[in-house]
């Protein structure tokens, strides 16, 4: 009797779960939104190696048709519509493949820094289907905070501690951190436990890195904005006083 009343009450655990989560747009909506620059290049670049491919295959085709058709004068109705099926059978297979690459979860941290964010990127849209509605909007933050954070470290070593930093928050942590949230069953991801749900202490932890993630790019791009105000303080010192009625400042003749 007791194992039918746990079992009832996850199932309406599991319902409210479901439920609420319709309400809120749907756990699990498909990541067809890129949620970073990175990502949205890698998934262009797959398109166009799937345009490329049926292009090059409804050439082959006709090219082939026209051939054949010049050594039996004309392939007729039946060799026309031959051709008309490997068509539609070539861009139903080479609109869809190749499919984008997912990263495996282990190769997330090889290479550098930005191969990094790429696959991560990659690996967080994968994710999405699987978080609650307020991580996945997290998730979508922080596509775009990892763009911001990669054009500041094209600038920077690979040794620097920043860089071991990011390498450390992003291909560490936080995938350890969702990989721990999945495994977790969907019926006790919404249980309270020690003051808080699972759901809630992955949106809690999302937040933290998004807030480091934006900590860390705001130090890189310290140096550069600094020396923007630098040469703005020369050329309003330079040629400010030209601005103001005063004699230009010649230069030699």
């Amino acid at each position: 009797m007791g194992d039918l009343t746990r079992d009832s009450d996850r199932l309406i655990e599991t319902g409210r779960i479901l439920r609420d989560d319709n309400r809120a747009g749907g756990r699990h909506r498909r990541g067809g939104k890129s949620i970073g620059s990175h990502s949205a290049r890698a998934r262009r670049k797959n398109l166009m190696a799937r345009l490329r491919n049926v292009l090059i295959a409804l050439f082959t085709i006709w090219v082939g048709a026209g051939i054949a058709g010049a050594f039996v004068s004309g392939i007729g109705f039946f060799g026309v519509m031959a051709v008309l099926l490997a068509s539609v059978i070539a861009i139903a297979v080479f609109a869809s493949f190749p499919k984008v690459k997912q990263p495996k979860r282990a190769d997330l941290n090889k290479g550098d820094v930005g191969q990094m964010v790429t696959r991560t990127e990659l690996w967080l849209e994968a994710q999405r289907p699987a978080l609650p509605p307020p991580a996945v909007t997290l998730v979508d933050q922080i596509g775009v905070q990892l763009d911001g954070l990669s054009a500041q470290l094209q600038h920077v070593d690979q040794n620097h501690p920043k860089a071991r930093e990011v390498r450390s928050l992003v291909g560490e942590q936080l995938p350890e951190m969702i990989d721990a949230y999945r495994r977790i069953p969907p019926h006790l991801q919404r249980e309270e436990r020690g003051g808080s749900t699972p759901a809630q202490q992955l949106e809690k932890s999302l937040g933290t890195i998004s807030g480091e993630i934006d900590s860390i790019t705001r130090q890189l791009a310290e140096g550069s904005l600094d020396d923007l105000a630098i040469r703005h303080r020369f050329l309003d010192y330079k040629f400010g006083a030209a601005q103001d009625g005063a004699p230009a400042l010649k230069g030699p003749e």
